[in-house]
């Protein structure tokens, strides 16, 4: 790491602050990471089985800032309370929905996402809350060898721009499994990486080079999209 990218990683763990957001299901707890001029909010949810701390979760917390988009990682209730697996989609919604109106009365254009789960919660609650577009990553389509039970019209029907990001090898869908989408929809297919966009040793592109893939397409939306 170079001198400047180490003092940029200093300042911006400085600027981090952490606060509670009650809800009707518990305290939620935002980690933003501020931009020093921010030109909008993405707002980033977490998966039914981890927290904030995912690989592209934390990727994009890291480079965003940086090209003014401020990063709130969202820990639902469920998290902050030490509980190892989500609630039903009702009581997510009911965790999310208050954060997402706090942050888009900031007065910056807000952008809500998530992982997995938290993208499905994005989809469904985002233009309720005030928000401008949708990030999806990992949008988990179906479960693993059940793609009967699709999921397809919560990303559908999001009322808003959405990018999806999504791995060739995502056992809840990979991107030739999703259906024609919107023209206010966009599709970027990952050739290598998990539902965790975890890439192989044996890839030909390396860890680093697919998360920068990743922090490089949601950065050039949110930018193009405000």
């Amino acid at each position: 790491m170079s001198r400047e990218a180490a003092d940029r990683e200093a300042v911006s763990r400085e600027a981090v602050t952490r606060e509670l957001v009650p809800t009707p299901v518990g305290d939620t707890r935002i980690t933003l990471h501020p931009a020093a001029a921010p030109r909008a909010v993405l707002a980033l949810g977490h998966g039914a089985g981890g927290g904030i701390e995912a690989r592209d979760l934390v990727a994009l917390a890291a480079a965003l800032p940086a090209r003014g988009i401020s990063v709130a990682l969202v820990e639902q209730p469920w998290r902050v309370a030490g509980k190892r697996l989500g609630p039903a989609p009702k009581t997510l919604d009911a965790g999310w929905a208050p954060v997402a109106e706090r942050l888009a009365g900031a007065g910056l254009p807000l952008v809500v996402g998530g992982r997995s789960a938290g993208a499905r919660v994005a989809c469904r609650t985002g233009a309720a809350a005030g928000a401008v577009g949708v990030v999806a990553l990992a949008f988990p389509l179906h479960p693993p060898g059940r793609p009967e039970k699709s999921r397809a019209e919560e990303l559908l029907g999001s009322g808003l721009p959405t990018l999806v990001v999504q791995s060739a090898a995502d056992p809840f869908g990979g991107p030739a499994e999703f259906p024609e989408l919107p023209g206010t929809h966009e599709l970027v297919a990952l050739e290598y990486g998990s539902h965790g966009f975890e890439v192989p040793k044996r890839a030909p592109v390396g860890q680093a080079e697919v998360l920068e893939l990743i922090t490089s397409a949601v950065g050039d939306w949110v930018l193009g999209l405000v």
